[in-house]
């Protein structure tokens, strides 16, 4: 396997201690997701637990490790412009695949089975859940034994859609021969007893209950997996498997806990396993309005570009609430292993992470103050609320209703109080706040207030789309029905023209330079004020070495490494 760098370099994965024993040494190994898998066919559900129960079986030509590289895993490398597998323009990626994989029934893989894989998921009357990794598309053909060229309706500057991740799996053209378009939901025996590629092979699967399985006796490493059987377990709740792991010992590894961080401490205390947290791009943050949301003016003008904010449109006091805010410790109170502090709408993969806006991470009160000094805002009437030109740096602080968000609240309320900002607190109800009626005065895209709080994210490992939402076009206004992702109304020809930059390179490298640029252009300009990078956490046996906790692929994407610790 390769690993893709910032620089596309390539480097081995470490070998586990206990690399060069033979299979199946450490004996049992149990799994429990309190969702239970109904298929082993990930192109007919797109369910979490369905795709990663059966990413211990079947894998794909490419996927991400747990910092959301680009690692080869059926292919021997990652196409790219510069060694030539993706055409000059943009067109067209060729992959060549590695010559010592074997299916679990001993028959080679080859590039008929990656053929056969884009026929089944692009046949039009299969209803394949995965059908969106092949978005545009048009031609997919094996030029010989190990290689497969994908022909896209256009230039495709991202085009690693197809077999990438746990979402896009290779299954075995043989045994899937008769179950193209209408007749893929009725093939029961392939579709629960898949031949894979992977670590393990099917013995007994139970739908929505238990899945029985041995050691690939044809894998392709003759020392791994170090489990000779494995269960998974499906059903139940997040209470009961994070107990299951870390306080009566049953299980090695328990999926998703989503607890408060003090259950989760009190869960810990049985001694038998260890929670472990692993971080996708999901920021809480506080949205900025650029805009004027002034009840006086009518709803065509309020939040709209033509009206700027009386005080916000102030950088430094932009500057001076992030500051103010202790980040830890809304870590601290809020998510617990599940969180870190940040300073970045982008925080993740790796490669797109910025160092830039460290800053933010020391609280700065003092540091507040000076500045807003500097910037000509003071207490004039003595009522402990700053002022310039007869206008206070008062701010309505809304959010969805929450506990973890109001216990934030409370706390950034108080520390503004520190710097002269007064705030006043407002919370709706999370389906009127996200909701989508252009009537309402309460949804966080009207953003009828002047800061507002939440979560956001994006899918995939590709920041495009995602960065696209700052664009000047893409704010919500009435003649878009308040739809659009531009929530401060930020418009800057120059952030517009980089991201168009970013829309026609092809090269990672390249696409993380820039992305990484139009990160701080927002973080600089403060548009919005990053507060927690918001993780996943899971739990494993104390005694459960090797696991790497993932949130860009399957959770088990490399369960052939994990090992029993004597």
């Amino acid at each position: 396997m390769k690993l893709l760098t910032l620089g596309l370099a390539t480097a081995s994965l470490a070998l586990t201690p206990m690399a060069m024993a033979q299979q199946g040494r450490d004996g049992h190994v149990n799994i429990i997701y309190w969702q239970a898998p109904s298929t082993l066919n990930p192109f007919l559900s797109g369910g979490t637990k369905d795709i990663e129960s059966a990413s211990l079986i079947i894998e794909p030509l490419a996927r991400y490790d747990e910092g959301g590289n680009m690692m080869s895993w059926l292919a021997a490398e990652i196409p790219t412009v510069s060694n030539g597998g993706v055409s000059e323009d943009l067109t067209s990626i060729t992959w060549k695949l590695r010559d010592d994989i074997r299916w679990s029934d001993g028959t080679p893989f080859t590039s008929a089975d990656v053929k056969f894989t884009a026929d089944y998921c692009m046949h039009p009357e299969g209803g394949c859940a995965q059908l969106a990794k092949f978005s545009g598309v048009s031609n997919v053909e094996a030029t010989d034994t190990h290689t497969v060229k994908i022909t896209f309706e256009g230039p495709t500057p991202f085009p690693y859609g197809p077999f990438v991740g746990a979402e896009s799996p290779i299954i075995q053209a043989a045994q899937f021969a008769d179950c193209l378009g209408a007749a893929a939901p009725n093939c029961t025996e392939q579709n629960f007893n898949p031949f894979g590629t992977g670590p393990f092979r099917v013995v007994e699967f139970r739908p929505n209950d238990v899945i029985t399985m041995e050691a690939n006796p044809n894998y392709r490493d003759p020392d791994k997996p170090a489990f000779a059987t494995l269960t998974f377990k499906g059903g139940g709740d997040a209470t009961a498997a994070g107990r299951a792991v870390m306080e009566t010992g049953e299980f090695d590894y328990a999926w998703n806990l989503q607890l408060a961080p003090d259950v989760i401490a009190e869960m810990e205390k049985g001694g038998t396993g260890v929670p472990v947290a692993g971080f996708g791009t999901l920021v809480e943050r506080i949205m900025v309005n650029l805009t004027n949301p002034d009840s006086g003016l009518a709803d065509a003008e309020r939040s709209t570009a033509s009206h700027p904010h009386p005080f916000l449109s102030d950088i430094n006091v932009r500057k001076a609430l992030s500051m103010a805010i202790d980040r830890d410790l809304l870590v601290e109170i809020g998510y617990g292993k599940a969180g870190k502090p940040t300073c970045n709408v982008v925080p993740a993969p790796d490669i797109y992470t910025s160092s830039a806006n460290d800053g933010c991470l020391v609280q700065d009160i003092p540091g507040a103050n000076a500045l807003l000094d500097q910037a000509g805002w003071v207490d004039s009437n003595g009522d402990g609320v700053r002022d310039r030109d007869g206008v206070e740096l008062s701010v309505l602080y809304q959010t969805s209703t929450n506990a973890v968000r109001q216990d934030f609240q409370v706390l950034i309320k108080q520390w503004w109080s520190e710097i002269g900002v007064a705030a006043e607190l407002r919370n709706i109800d999370a389906s009127v706040f996200f909701g989508s009626d252009p009537g309402s005065p309460d949804t966080y895209q009207k953003f009828y207030a002047d800061l507002e709080m939440y979560a956001n994210n994006f899918s995939g490992t590709d920041p495009q789309s995602y960065l696209a939402n700052w664009l000047c076009s893409d704010s919500p206004r009435p003649d878009t029905q308040w739809q659009g992702g531009n929530i401060p109304r930020y418009c800057n020809p120059a952030y517009d023209a980089r991201h168009k930059e970013l829309t026609q390179t092809a090269e990672l490298s390249e696409r993380a330079r820039i992305a990484r640029e139009l990160n701080d252009m927002l973080m600089q300009e403060v548009v919005m004020i990053p507060l927690v990078h918001r993780g996943r956490l899971s739990a494993h046996a104390s005694n459960l070495g090797g696991v790497r906790l993932n949130v860009w692929d399957s959770e088990l994407w490399n369960v052939a490494d994990w090992y029993r610790i004597r």
